[in-house]
């Protein structure tokens, strides 16, 4: 019986949102017929009257003073809309409206968990928009000390948003720590040190756990905060490699003896690739870039299953950098695998090397006449592929915004995986001859094969819709994020700024010509009423104008 009377409440609910969404106006055409007919008790025509003669008192100034205020009401609104829309990206109103009005007006569908079934298909896509989504470590993110640092005592700005290093402290305590640290002074010290927010107090933490132990983990925290050169980091990491490589062999003696050791192993594991990682980045930064290659390639065969640290890209660079470019190409053909994550590194280096095959005698006017060739061709579709997979890499490629300082974490295919992209191979680009001239030729032409990029990709999945907030939270405020695609001003912007400098005109109209504004509205109004009144002289020859008191009597 219960189950029956919330049946019929959920039917009479569905039948009010329906006549509400469609027969409104239906009601407002009886509303007007009512007010019509109960025109004369309500003494409708008295009021009208009473209302023109006050309007009529009424000086040029008090409609100067009304359009003025309403200009500047309009003109503040504007403001915080444009305000609000360079921040967070959509319009304040149309944000209130969605999320407080449309579901008052019967806007939320109470059928969409029954309809769970029917977006089946769309599982597969929604999962990997979210995995697209996630925040990923740069694998060749800069030293703290001797850089980030460096760039904040020369401009007296920061380079690194505090979002960007709560993650790269998470980060810490997930690869440095393990729950057997407290067994340990010097680690227990160093776990607390990483989640430490004040920079000097970790680099005190990590000094006072090297007094009680070769820790590797302190020395990794100095070489990264307190050095304040290349060189004076590289020296810490060569002393963390030799304690971690200790701990390392310790822990994989004991690795099978039960979970905790089996944990601190893992641990001491991360710990070594990681040094051994930064030091082949040291060497890269202080020019033995083969030195740093052989390192490189090295810690891969030691550690294959470790692509979390993604150092394939490192070696891309470093590759580049020698010019090896058939090396570059065998690095590509394990890594650009259909069955794993691409990365902006992967994509664009694919089309440089597809492009340096073509590039030195592209001429877009030849092209146009005779057509492409099929290695041109192949370079475009490479060229395509990449800009659709990160389409803000070209900008910072053809300098057409300016750099900064890349974060310590990256959102594939958004502005920050641009930035940090673009900051370590612009040059790369630079070396080969015309390979940033056919990137400025065909670039845009990735657009016109993907119109709605949100809804539907080419040959990646549709461009994810999180990447401008998280960008947002991950780059400093002074750059001007990328946004793909190109938002339009939302109606309310537009709609504010014409009735700002709609109400402003006005009010200088009638501040100039008092007497002409005055003829010009009495126009503008009689005009605006003419098919009311005849409306209603029409309706006043077809009803009696005793009909309310024939009603009354009935």
């Amino acid at each position: 019986m219960a189950e029956a009377g919330t049946g019929f409440l959920e039917q009479l609910k569905c039948c009010i949102v329906w006549s509400w969404t469609y027969l409104w106006t239906l009601w407002f055409f009886i509303m007007l017929f009512l007010v019509y007919i109960l025109r004369v008790p309500l003494k409708i025509n008295d009021n009208l009257t009473t209302v023109s003669m006050f309007l009529n008192t009424l000086t040029p100034k008090f409609y100067v003073a009304l359009t003025g205020t309403s200009s500047l009401i309009s003109g503040l609104i504007l403001i915080f809309e444009w305000w609000y829309f360079r921040k967070y990206g959509t319009s304040f109103i149309e944000q209130v409206s969605v999320s407080h009005l449309r579901p008052l007006l019967g806007g939320v569908d109470n059928s969409a968990p029954s309809a769970a079934s029917a977006a089946g298909g769309d599982a597969d896509s929604n999962r990997q928009s979210v995995s697209e989504c996630k925040v990923w470590r740069n694998p060749l993110n800069l030293f703290r000390g001797a850089e980030y640092n460096r760039y904040t005592w020369v401009t007296g700005r920061e380079p690194l948003t505090y979002y960007d290093m709560n993650l790269s402290a998470q980060d810490h305590q997930t690869f440095f720590t393990c729950d057997t640290d407290h067994l340990r002074p010097a680690d227990a010290i160093m776990q607390k040190a990483w989640r430490e927010r004040n920079p000097q107090a970790r680099i005190s933490a990590a000094h006072e756990a090297l007094e009680l132990n070769e820790c590797a983990t302190a020395y990794i925290l100095l070489a990264e905060e307190e050095a304040t050169t290349i060189v004076e980091a590289e020296k810490l990491f060569k002393q963390a490699l030799k304690a971690g490589e200790g701990c390392y062999r310790r822990s994989q003696q004991l690795q099978h003896h039960g979970a905790q050791y089996e944990a601190q192993h893992r641990r001491d594991t991360n710990v070594l690739v990681y040094i051994k990682r930064r030091l082949a980045m040291c060497a890269r930064k202080l020019g033995r870039t083969r030195e740093a290659v052989k390192m490189m390639r090295d810690l891969m065969k030691e550690f294959p299953l470790l692509s979390m640290f993604n150092i394939h890209e490192n070696l891309l660079e470093a590759l580049l950098e020698l010019q090896a470019y058939a090396d570059v190409q065998a690095v590509l053909a394990k890594y650009d695998d259909i069955s794993l994550p691409k990365s902006a590194t992967i994509c664009y280096t694919a089309a440089l090397l597809k492009a340096r095959a073509v590039s030195d005698k592209f001429s877009p006017e030849a092209a146009s006449r005779r057509g492409l060739s099929t290695a041109e061709m192949n370079a475009v579709e490479a060229i395509h592929r990449a800009v659709e997979f990160n389409p803000h890499v070209p900008k910072y490629l053809l300098e057409m915004k300016s750099l900064i300082l890349p974060p310590e974490h990256i959102l594939k295919r958004g502005d920050s995986e641009a930035i940090a992209y673009a900051f370590f191979h612009l040059q790369h680009w630079k070396r080969v001859e015309g390979a940033l001239n056919l990137l400025h030729c065909t670039w845009e032409g990735t657009f016109r094969m993907i119109p709605y990029p949100l809804e539907k990709g080419h040959l990646f999945y549709p461009y994810p819709i999180c990447t401008e907030t998280a960008d947002r939270e991950l780059l400093p405020s002074f750059h001007e994020v990328s946004v793909y695609p190109k938002k339009e001003l939302p109606f309310f912007i537009l709609f504010t700024a014409g009735l700002c400098s709609f109400t402003a005109m006005l009010a200088l109209l009638t501040h100039q010509f008092p007497e002409l504004m005055g003829v010009f509205a009495k126009a503008f109004l009689s005009t605006l009423f003419a098919p009311l009144n005849f409306v209603m002289e029409k309706v006043e020859s077809i009803l009696p104008s005793s009909l309310w008191h024939q009603l009354t009597r009935i």
